[in-house]
């Protein structure tokens, strides 16, 4: 009983060391523009400004930039899932010369960061006359996440049995009926995995975004969220109230997916 008190304590501890950056940020959209230069400052605004969430929408083109950022996040889900799952489940199924190094490279990849390719990848895409473009954000976060979601997927279709789908080529499936059928809802979790992953990815990436994007209307929320404070205007309120709307549709795509993944769990393998 004592060690499920202390257990419960400690969670609740770690749970509020996480929330209070939310929480600070919730009670500064809330102040009124003139108590946040007010010296010295309070924690709790003297007048609670909740108009900050609806003027925010008129101060800046928010919605342009929720737009495009939901625009390139799903897009760029569907491209690197598109291209990851048969990767992932050819390698995991056939042994081939180079397998091995393959999947190496695959690594590797990870290991660059945007930053340190931002140069080329601006170069590429103005070769490609793919500049200030939706299509250069999509294409770009694809590739970035595309090595965690092979490795991820084909860990998890490496895990599943070949004689589940073996039974289904018995009973008359084809390899994609079986594919499907019984492997897909068992890696189900994997799937999940992989879209949290490259959804949360392109909805936070910025610095490319920064670079290769020019027009306000081509600009997601990670690069239109500074444009708050400049070097001649500062609106703290704004920024924070908009932060905080960012982060509804991640909560949103958790919440709606969430159960798929427990059900995934036990899916698939029973006929």
């Amino acid at each position: 009983m004592t060690r499920r008190i202390v257990l419960t304590g400690v969670g609740w501890l770690v749970a509020l060391a996480f929330l209070l950056p939310y929480l600070q940020m919730f009670v500064t959209a809330l102040k009124p523009e003139r108590e946040l230069t007010r010296s010295p400052g309070t924690y709790l605004p003297s007048h609670w400004t909740w108009s900050n969430f609806t003027d925010v929408w008129s101060a800046a083109p928010v919605w342009t930039y929720m737009r495009v950022s939901l625009t390139v996040a799903a897009a760029a889900t569907l491209v690197t899932l598109a291209c990851a799952m048969p990767a992932a489940y050819y390698t995991a199924r056939n042994r081939f010369r180079g397998r091995g190094a393959f999947l190496l490279l695959v690594l590797v990849t990870q290991m660059f960061a945007p930053t340190a390719l931002v140069i080329g990848i601006y170069r590429e895409m103005v070769a490609l006359d793919l500049t200030d473009t939706l299509l250069s954000l999509i294409l770009v976060n694809a590739a970035f996440n595309l090595p965690f979601c092979i490795w991820i997927l084909h860990g998890y279709f490496s895990s599943i049995p070949k004689e589940l789908e073996e039974a289904a080529f018995l009973d008359g499936a084809g390899r994609v009926r079986a594919l499907t059928r019984v492997t897909l809802p068992i890696s189900m979790p994997g799937v999940v995995t992989a879209i949290v992953y490259t959804f949360i990815a392109a909805w936070n990436e910025y610095i490319v975004a920064l670079t290769v994007t020019a027009s306000p209307d081509r600009r997601p929320l990670t690069v239109g969220i500074p444009s708050f404070v400049t070097q001649y205007q500062a609106h703290w309120q704004y920024l924070f109230a908009t932060s905080l709307i960012a982060i509804i549709p991640v909560v949103v795509l958790f919440v709606f997916i969430e159960r798929y993944l427990i059900g995934g769990l036990t899916a698939g393998s029973v006929k």
